[in-house]
């Protein structure tokens, strides 16, 4: 049997902003848009650059205000940085909590604008331990 992993969806209140943060903050690209008028629906599909056989899609209910819960069953989503000071620090700047700060100059967490949990993972050894990360303490949960 052949198999071949497709993408994840997460299901977001504004795709607009979502999509964005995602550019902005991992570099992602757009590969696909599909809005449904008979549905009522959008699907936003991003991917790193060079891997858009493994996309992650957004999918946006229009006119639903409802609370997508997150079950422990789903855990994160993970994505490799060139450098995970420099990822977080723009995330700072640009108002995003670091839930789980890169003490160890390898691994992160924060959240999207809907709450999911994204790990941050240094590509390649760990980063020398730096201030302010070294000492910063976990806010909230991921």
């Amino acid at each position: 049997m052949k198999t071949k992993y497709l993408h994840t969806m997460i299901r977001v209140h504004d795709v607009e902003k979502t999509a964005d943060w995602f550019k902005t903050y991992l570099g992602l690209e757009e590969t696909r848009r599909y809005d449904n008028e008979a549905g009522k629906f959008t699907l936003v599909f991003l991917a790193p650059p060079g891997q858009h056989d493994a996309p992650i899609e957004l999918t946006h209910n229009w006119g639903s205000d409802e609370e997508y819960g997150h079950g422990r069953a789903f855990g994160h989503l993970a994505y490799g940085v060139e450098n995970i000071y420099e990822t977080c620090q723009k995330m700072m700047d640009g108002g995003i909590v670091i839930n789980r700060p890169p003490r160890d100059g390898r691994m992160a967490f924060v959240k999207t604008p809907d709450g999911v949990s994204v790990e941050l993972l240094q590509i390649g050894d760990p980063l020398p331990a730096a201030e302010p990360w070294a000492s910063m303490p976990n806010t909230g949960s991921w």
